[in-house]
């Protein structure tokens, strides 16, 4: 399909720059069949049924974004894909100024060698640090939010805490998994105490996700690998909820692509699935997702999901409404069949 099939009018002041707070009042348009329904994202145990299951992202970002100098030159560094203990792909903006042996200074003991150079920006990485490099990262990294965000407002500490999920705790994702920043102890204790059960999955999300479509046709677009696990246990107690006739219902794309790679099935490695209509789903029967930009592979992916026609009236219907996009935006709640 064109990518220009996926355009909508977006106004500069419908994405949001700070979430909802508290979180769980963020607005939620429930989208089904042919209608739209608006609410607020704490009304979720009312909009699903007992027995539903919801499929969380436990990944953890990390402070995935750096900055070092080589001359004259700011080298800006965002981690996107581990390749081991010490060793990440990254985009680098002046990543042209960089050649395989350099040796960049990030900061707080912490120094990075180029190992290889890539297509467009991307550079392999080794670390160096005496401390674990976790630890070093919290002392020379920022949190990586989406660029429009530091371009617009900066980053601070605030966003150390806005920009994870109540529930994340498998360290290395460099952008959250944002429809997760919703929940809250008391919605959780809610759902709970509607019957809908919970399973956590982990979809280490990277820093392609703040990609550009830069083809004319979806067909040549590349996704970037990412890393993410479903486990045996999980895996079996999907498959049972299936097979009984249960909903599974992905919390993000994130986890609904990772479900999709993996087909309920025990899963470790790397997935670059890229869902666009024509897409048939074998795992999830809807999914909870932030509002999306136009053009992006994840507004393909609902349109996948819902219908492309479906989806820009449903858009149309947001922007008109005054919902926030993006990722410290408003929520969706999508039903293909219901």
């Amino acid at each position: 399909m064109r990518v220009s099939d996926f355009d909508f009018a977006l106004p500069d002041e419908a994405i949001a720059l700070r979430p909802a707070s508290p979180r769980d009042s963020a607005r939620m348009l429930r989208v089904a069949d042919d209608s739209l329904s608006d609410h607020v994202v704490r009304d979720l145990p009312g909009l699903l049924r007992a027995g539903d299951v919801l499929v969380f992202n436990d990944t953890k970002v990390i402070p995935a974004q750096l900055s070092g100098m080589r001359g004259e030159a700011r080298i800006d560094v965002t981690l996107h894909l581990r390749l081991g203990a010490n060793e990440w792909l990254a985009f680098v903006r002046n990543a042209r100024r960089l050649k395989p042996g350099d040796r960049i200074d990030f900061g707080a003991g912490l120094h990075g060698i180029v190992v290889e150079k890539r297509a467009e920006g991307e550079v392999h990485w080794r670390f160096e640090s005496d401390d674990p490099l976790e630890v070093a990262l919290e002392r020379a990294g920022q949190m990586p939010l989406p660029p429009y965000i530091a371009r617009k407002r900066g980053i601070d500490a605030q966003d150390k805490a806005d920009y994870q999920t109540l529930y994340a705790r498998e360290d290395g994702a460099v952008a959250a998994p944002t429809a997760g920043l919703h929940f809250t102890p008391e919605l959780l204790a809610s759902l709970d105490a509607a019957g809908i059960s919970r399973e956590m999955v982990t979809l280490h999300v990277g820093a392609g996700t703040f990609l550009p479509v830069k083809v004319d046709d979806t067909a040549d677009h590349r996704m970037h690998a990412e890393w993410g696990t479903v486990s045996d246990a999980v895996s079996a107690r999907l498959k049972a909820a299936k097979a009984e006739g249960r909903r599974i219902i992905p919390v993000g794309t994130t986890s609904l692509r990772l479900l999709e790679a993996s087909g309920l099935e025990p899963f470790t490695g790397t997935t670059d699935i890229f869902i666009t209509p024509g897409y048939r789903f074998r795992a999830v029967a809807g999914l909870i997702t932030n509002f999306h930009l136009p053009k992006s592979t994840l507004f393909m992916l609902v349109s996948a999901l819902m219908g492309r026609e479906r989806m820009l009236a449903a858009y149309a219907h947001a922007i008109s409404a005054g919902y926030r996009f993006y990722s410290y935006g408003d929520s969706s709640l999508l039903f293909p069949h219901d």
